[in-house]
């Protein structure tokens, strides 16, 4: 009879050996690229001694190309559960260092079984990917295991947050799992994410790019919009993705939780001096952010792309937000094609995980030219009334100084839902700007002056007095109090207060049909 003794001590061998992955030498060759292994970034991650790892012995079963005689246990990624911040979190980890972290049968199976437990247990889910994509020697079954990924992603998405977080290649179909998660996250010079890598494209198109100027943390953050956060590191990234999970709640059924607070007084006199009430001076929007948030609870999101609308997470009272503000440093404010994609997405996020909205709005319109209508700004622009008309969350807008045109409705207008509207008191509020509005109304009368230009600051002042200002919108409903700026902040809290037991419905329907 088999002593128990030397079963145990089987069972040890064999979990050493999972835990090696590809084995020394491979391991060496991660850390010379400056990349960690799939365990190290789960330490790092979560709590210290936290991780619960599943199916650790599951091995591929294919025996084509000789992958018979190639096996390691555990196949590729590292599975399994464990806490951030004391909260409950799934997680895969791709492990590079075998079969280069691609994707097979298995490898599948053992991610849509974590994210199938996340959802019954209510957590979020995050994936590390380090992978050079589907497993070419296993042929239509890996395709087939990226497919049960996606579909997971997919009707699981607001169900719970879901978060992935690219750190090495990830190529082809592994880019669709990350596209349809939450948040995207990725590190500098060692991580990449294309649908065909710089190879392909100089065979079909002769053009010539490396894997970072095509692929890159900065492309994604900055041009294409793919990815919400980068870092130096991927300790600093992993540490965002950390503080990111303080302001989520675990899944669509909770709301976050409610933090202490500064204690700080909450007028904010210094606002009159940070911000000119001048409509035509730029500003930057986080000043404002800034002095009404708590202090260092804002964690912005997307920062690099779309720089005209700003957008993340903030505390204010130590409850959760999320707020959505124009940028007058960029663009004057105005809304285009990305700032309207960046911004729907947003919201729809808060509105899935109950996180209250708040919009700082100083808009001048949508941004105007050929480029813009052709690439669809109209379709674009409508995602963001889609999103605020859809969304159940408390909603409250504060206009600060503009808010013209379209875009005034479009940015959680009472008319499509907000549930609070506040107004500074310099606010403009009208179809177009005083000088615009000026130059249609008043054209023959500024025509035939012996003084036009002061004829249209006449015309400009007249039409402010008249339509623009804040009390015209206050008299009819649009505005819900013209409130003093250094109180914006005792605004919001009471604001909050109120809305926070909001309840609301919608016309039952299997799904809106929003302008992609």
């Amino acid at each position: 009879m088999t002593d128990i003794y030397e079963k145990i001590n089987d069972l040890y061998d064999r979990r050493r050996r999972a835990e090696l992955g590809g084995g020394d030498e491979r391991i060496r060759k991660q850390h010379d690229k400056g990349k960690l292994t799939a365990r190290e970034r789960i330490d790092l991650l979560l709590d210290p001694g936290s991780f619960v790892e599943l199916n650790p012995f599951i091995e591929h079963r294919s025996t084509d190309f000789g992958l018979e005689n190639v096996k390691h246990p555990g196949d590729g990624v590292v599975t399994g559960y464990g806490k951030i911040n004391g909260r409950l979190i799934f997680l895969f980890s791709q492990d590079f260092t075998v079969f280069g972290g691609a994707l097979g049968e298995m490898h599948a199976e053992k991610i849509a079984k974590a994210m199938d437990l996340a959802v019954k247990s209510g957590a979020p889910f995050i994936g590390l990917n380090d992978s050079g994509g589907a497993r070419i020697q296993e042929g239509v079954v890996s395709l087939d295991g990226y497919g049960h990924v996606f579909y997971r992603n997919a009707i699981y998405s607001g169900v719970i947050p879901q978060i992935s977080v690219i750190m090495g290649p990830c190529a082809g179909g592994a880019v669709y799992s990350p596209a349809i998660t939450d948040f995207v996250f990725m590190v500098d010079s060692t991580s990449q994410m294309f649908i065909t890598g710089p190879k392909v494209i100089e065979t079909v198109t002769g053009e010539k790019i490396s894997s970072e100027n095509l692929g890159g943390s900065k492309v994604h953050n900055s041009i294409s919009g793919n990815a919400h956060f980068r870092g130096s590191s991927e300790k600093e990234v992993l540490t965002m993705v950390r503080t990111l999970l303080d302001y989520l709640p675990q899944n669509h059924n909770e709301k976050p939780a409610i933090t202490d607070w500064d204690g700080r007084e909450d007028l904010r006199p210094e606002i009159l001096e940070l911000i000119p009430f001048d409509p035509v001076r730029p500003y930057d929007v986080r000043i404002v952010i800034n002095q009404i948030v708590d202090d260092h609870s804002f964690f912005e999101v997307h920062k690099e792309f779309a720089k005209n609308i700003v957008v993340g997470f903030a505390r204010i009272r130590g409850e959760s937000v999320g707020l959505v503000c124009n940028q007058p440093k960029f663009m004057a404010g105005s809304l285009d094609i990305d700032s309207s994609d960046k911004a729907s997405r947003f919201i729809r996020f808060c509105d899935s995980f109950n996180i209250p909205i708040i919009t700082f709005e100083d808009v001048t319109g949508f941004f105007p030219g050929i480029k813009q209508e052709h690439g669809g700004i109209i379709r674009h622009g409508a995602k963001i009334l889609y999103a605020y008309s859809e969304a159940t969350v408390p909603k409250i807008t504060v206009i600060l100084r503009k808010a013209y045109g379209g875009a005034y409705v479009a940015l959680n207008s009472k008319a499509i839902g907000a549930d609070l509207v506040f107004a500074w008191p310099n606010a403009e509020i009208a179809v177009m700007g005083p000088h615009g509005a000026a130059n249609i109304i008043f054209a023959r009368e500024i025509s035939k002056s012996e003084d036009p230009e002061k004829t249209r600051m006449e015309k400009m002042e007249e039409y402010r007095e008249t339509v623009a200002n804040p009390y015209v919108a206050a008299a009819r409903g649009m505005v819900d109090d013209v409130i003093d700026p250094r109180e914006t902040r005792i605004k919001l809290i009471q604001a909050l207060e109120m809305l926070r037991n909001k309840t609301e419905d919608r016309p039952h329907k299997k799904h809106g049909n929003i302008p992609l």
